[in-house]
């Protein structure tokens, strides 16, 4: 007996001494205090998404005593440790209590106080297991608790606990239950909410009637007992809730809060605990969700359910904006677009002139024939067409990236290479996980896959003359300095101001289109294989904005291009961005010249244009060969040669007219060539009209001095063909 008793003693001891020294201060509990969720700010620090990292239990801020409803303070005390403020640990009337019913009358009352069950909160060593817990463990617990009282403040404690006890399922913490149940703040929880919280801690998984009885109960001690009127209803609402979103989840940035996250796992000391902060503007953020909804929408008859954006700041390569899918919109929401390999269509463009210019190869007013073009492969020919089906024969380097003609830049591919292009595109940091000759002359047309991400930080290059960076992703993360002079600053800017001459784009997009803004700014456009994405990127002086528009599940759109798709999502930022500052043209880098050019034969109009170096010219015209053996001389497009035409007998011979066309003819030039049908004048220009007559004819195309440039024979007969 003697030997029980000391050991009881040296027990006490060592639980006295243990707590004395080894107790958590209140300050320590709440800084190792973790949400579920990360918070995702923008630049501004304005809240714009939740991530949740943390899957064992759903946790929201450490709230304050200030901050938490009066009324469920109360009703909690109430419920769980009425004696809350007169004990110093242990309510020992309580202890009492339970005892005498244990033992008299069978019953098993819990006498916890809220001191306690912190204690088992904040220790794993004194929470109660499935067994209950053992004399010794109880007397180890007053020791503990005495401590914890003579350490911690009242309203510390009360705080701690409201803080750290499981409520309902996975809800833990005030902040989460009043975020998740009842879709407000804590400070806002009313006597109805506050006494459903309190007994959700008693018992957080009881079913729905004990709980409404128990909460009535408690509205009873609280002086509110008209509040259980409806309570069934409300208990059952609530419950519908416990799984619900946060009642202040924006998803506003969605897929860019994953990708912040992935950037900042490789980054030291870049952002504080629990907080994710992006270089996002949610108010731009906000502008550009508006618009993708609007204009999807819109497009919807089209096929069109999905777009994505990237806004970036030139300089810093900071993301400024970032939808990766148009939300409810889309078939699938969580994909993010803005990273998703599509096809780019003419959108890699650009770069290869740059490449052509900066190798001297070609200069801006240097020409290119936009004439049908079959080249061999070892798939046999490839036939590269132009959007519109149509040739515009001879047309200058500045009007062939403008209106993005395609054969053009199959031509400028033939002398840059597959391959050395596949590099460069490279270094600019799209994602080609192929050499130059797998995609062979495609690649002139965008044939590779890239990501809108991607895409819109190498025009990013282009806008900060040649020099390529990796975006910038979380605001204070610290980046590499190291800048990569992709290609010559003077290359790049005389890319710059072709893509923003509306003169020069007007024969594909016309004069006025959503890609002319008032102020400076240079924009392509591009569209994949069988109309499956729709490209729009562009920069200003100090933007870069990329859009992508097309269907999750890769269908084709119908009627939809450049300017109709993509186009005026980027014409909106580009708008929202420049409201209140426009945009300037920068400076010419010294390798730039500028001098006045004429076209000889009228092909292009004269105008003032940009060399690099010494490549400057002032007169551009087609070399003699070119002229006498035909190439790239106007033809005949219609009739083809051996056409048969028959005459209707139901209409007037002289009402029936037969169109002749030619090919290669631009408007400075239609004046100057002629139709001759046999040895009889018939007309000029690229287009005209002849009365036909029976008979076999030949149908002849003159230059002004009289030499033919191409002729066909055609038969003309009359009534219907047998």
């Amino acid at each position: 007996m003697k030997r029980r008793v000391a050991a009881l003693l040296a027990g006490l001891v060592l639980a006295w001494s243990g707590s004395a020294f080894a107790m958590a201060s209140y300050q320590d509990v709440k800084a190792a205090y973790r949400s579920s969720d990360i918070l995702v700010l923008d630049r501004n620090d304005q809240l714009l998404d939740r991530v949740r990292t943390d899957f064992q239990g759903r946790r929201g801020e450490w709230r304050g005593l200030n901050e938490v409803s009066v009324a469920l303070q109360r009703a909690v005390i109430l419920s769980e440790d009425h004696r809350f403020y007169d004990h110093g640990g242990v309510d020992w009337r309580a202890v009492a209590a339970a005892a005498w019913g244990h033992l008299f009358h069978g019953q098993r009352r819990g006498a916890s106080t809220l001191s306690m069950q912190l204690l088992g909160l904040i220790d794993p060593a004194f929470s109660r297991g499935p067994g209950g817990r053992s004399v010794m463990q109880k007397i180890d617990q007053a020791w503990r608790v005495g401590a914890l009282e003579e350490q911690w403040t009242k309203s510390q404690i009360l705080e701690a606990y409201l803080n750290l006890a499981a409520f309902r399922g996975e809800l833990v913490g005030v902040d989460a239950l009043s975020h998740v149940l009842f879709q407000k703040y804590p400070s806002g929880l009313n006597a109805r909410e506050s006494a459903l919280a309190a007994v959700f801690l008693r018992a957080p998984n009881a079913p729905h009637p004990v709980l409404v009885q128990r909460a009535c109960a408690l509205l009873g001690d609280m002086g509110s007992p008209q509040e259980c009127r409806g309570l069934s209803d409300f208990v059952a609402l609530s419950l519908m809730r416990s799984s619900g979103p946060w009642a202040d989840g924006r998803q506003m940035a969605p897929h860019y809060a994953r990708l912040g996250l992935l950037q900042r796992a490789h980054a030291s000391g870049s952002t504080r605990q629990g907080v994710l902060h992006t270089t996002l503007d949610a108010q731009l953020q906000r502008y550009a969700m508006r618009s993708v909804l609007r204009h999807v929408t819109e497009l919807g008859m089209q096929s069109v359910r999905d777009a994505a954006v990237v806004v970036q700041d030139n300089q810093t390569g900071e993301i400024l904006a970032y939808i990766g899918s148009s939300g409810d919109l889309s078939a699938a929401p969580r994909v993010d677009h803005a990273r998703a390999l599509r096809q780019a269509g003419s959108t890699l463009k650009p770069f290869l002139y740059g490449q052509a210019l900066e190798q001297e190869r070609l200069t801006s007013v240097s020409l290119l024939n936009d004439r049908p073009l079959n080249l061999p492969t070892g798939n046999g020919l490839y036939i590269p067409q132009n959007y519109d089906q149509r040739f515009s024969g001879w047309v200058s380097v500045r009007t062939a990236l403008a209106s993005s003609l395609n054969i053009p830049a199959v031509r400028t591919l033939l002398m840059v290479s597959p391959d050395a292009f596949a590099r460069r595109l490279l270094r600019l940091g799209l994602p080609l996980d192929q050499s130059g000759d797998y995609y062979g002359y495609s690649l002139a047309l965008g044939s590779a896959d890239v990501s809108l991400l991607s895409l819109t930080n190498a025009y990013r290059a282009l806008a900060n003359l040649g020099r390529y960076s990796p975006p910038r992703f979380v605001h204070d993360m610290h980046t590499s300095s190291d800048v990569d002079q992709v290609m010559p600053p003077g290359a790049a800017w005389i890319i710059g101001d072709i893509l923003s001459d509306r003169q020069a784009r007007a024969r594909t997009f016309g004069l006025d289109s959503v890609l002319s803004t008032p102020f400076w700014t240079a924009v392509k456009t591009g569209t994949s294989k069988d109309m499956r994405d729709n490209w729009c990127l562009g920069w200003s002086e100090r933007y870069t904005v990329g859009v992508w528009v097309g269907d999750s599940g890769g269908a084709s759109m119908r009627e939809v291009s450049g300017v109709s798709g993509a186009g005026p999502i980027w014409h909106d930022l580009m708008s929202h961005l420049h409201r209140k500052q426009g945009s300037a043209q920068p400076a010419a880098p010294p390798s730039v010249s500028a001098e006045a050019v004429v076209f000889q034969g009228g092909i292009e109009p004269g105008r003032r244009d940009f060399f690099l170096g010494d490549t400057v010219v002032t007169e551009v015209r087609l070399a003699q060969d070119y002229v006498l053996s035909g190439q790239g001389s106007p033809r005949i497009s219609m009739p083809a040669n051996n056409t048969i035409l028959a005459l209707d007998p139901d209409i007037p011979a002289g009402h029936q007219r037969a169109q002749l066309r030619a090919a290669n003819v631009a408007a400075q030039t239609a004046a100057q060539v002629l139709w001759q049908v046999d040895e009889q004048l018939v007309g000029q220009g690229g287009k005209a009209y002849w009365a036909p007559r029976p008979g076999r004819h030949t149908v002849r195309l003159l230059d002004r001095g009289g030499q033919v440039l191409d002729q066909v024979n055609i038969e003309v007969r009359a009534g219907r063909l047998q």
